[in-house]
């Protein structure tokens, strides 16, 4: 339901930009956003992102990352920026996804994607 895609391999300073498309039977989807998860540690938010447009950030990553979606396309990017070692996680989408008019939301993650950063 959830595809993530862009990870791999940069240098300290540099940039990556991940995608993530929710597919299948959608009616509406709900504030979605970016999560990591390093070795040996619990998984963090990231960022996420209103279905209006309303961005927030972990205090760590502000100024280097932006979040944005395209609610035609039911894709959400994080633009990373000015990256730094310790960014370096498995990072996974995660949105709630509505099938009907009068169903629930249900939260589906994406499969993780690698972000790894040299120093």
């Amino acid at each position: 339901q959830l595809q993530a895609f862009g990870g791999g391999l940069v240098q300290a300073g540099g940039s990556l930009r991940l995608s993530c498309a929710a597919s299948g039977t959608i009616f509406s989807i709900g504030a979605m956003g970016w999560y990591r998860q390093a070795p040996g540690k619990q998984r963090e938010l990231v960022a996420d992102i209103t279905n209006g447009g309303s961005p927030d950030y972990a205090d760590s990553v502000k100024d280097r990352f932006t979040i944005s979606r395209d609610n035609a396309k039911n894709t959400v990017y994080l633009q990373m920026n000015s990256l730094k070692p310790e960014d370096t996680a498995v990072y996974y989408c995660y949105a709630p996804i509505k099938t009907k008019r009068w169903s629930l939301y249900v939260g589906y993650w994406g499969q993780g994607t690698q972000v790894t950063v040299s120093s």
